[in-house]
């Protein structure tokens, strides 16, 4: 809760026009029955009751893991990881999706700032060394603080219309090119609002001594 706290008191002061040059990263699984695993009932943005959430059946579903960006201009490259990821791999993740991610939004490395969480594969001298050769900064993230990104949001927001479609996909193929239509599908529009999030979210936490919000 420290860090939490006091990452939100140093950042109070950061405007909308600063969390615009932040690229929020993250990893997720999309499971093909059930997307996350859960079944849930939408609610107008009303919070979940336990009645609501109904744990589903996984056995022989099968699922993606996923690594995805948030930019204030719209959503990153899109990553299928297959297998486990240690430096090596990450990196690769870096040269490819991170890096296709700035220049197709004609981005300057030493422009934008990275987020990533604290996983010790993000953190190993290996990683912090090619983001300093490629002049990316990057931002100094509290452990334990999925509320404070917003691509957890987006996160939902992409595995709650996977689960609008009508059929369970019949394979991962089929999983994977649904998961790529519907995350080119949601907007810039949608991306902003969630950053624009970002001054509330710190404050949230702020107010809360380190605690946990309702993000």
């Amino acid at each position: 809760m420290k860090e939490r706290y006091e990452f939100a008191r140093a950042h109070l002061s950061w405007t909308i026009d600063d969390w615009k040059k932040v690229i929020f990263s993250d990893e997720t699984k999309v499971n093909r029955i059930g997307s996350d695993g859960l079944q849930w009932t939408w609610t107008n943005g009303d919070k979940l009751k336990v009645f609501q959430v109904q744990h589903i059946i996984k056995h022989g579903g099968g699922s993606l893991i996923l690594w995805g960006c948030l930019t204030w201009y719209g959503v990153g490259y899109l990553s299928n990881i297959k297998g486990s990821v240690n430096s090596d791999f990450y990196i690769g993740i870096l040269e490819d999706e991170l890096m296709k991610t700035i220049d197709w939004y004609d981005l300057q490395n030493e422009d934008i700032v990275f987020q990533q969480d604290n996983a010790s594969t993000h953190t190993a001298k290996k990683i912090s060394k090619w983001l300093e050769n490629n002049n990316i900064t990057v931002l100094r993230w509290p452990p334990h603080s999925p509320d404070l990104n917003p691509i957890e949001n987006l996160w939902s927001i992409l595995k709650q219309r996977l689960l609008q479609y009508e059929k369970q996909p019949d394979g991962m193929l089929e999983l994977w090119s649904r998961t790529e239509n519907v995350w080119e599908s949601i907007t810039q529009n949608e991306c902003q609002k969630l950053i624009e999030s970002m001054p509330k979210r710190i404050k949230a936490v702020y107010n809360a001594k380190g605690g946990h919000t309702k993000y």
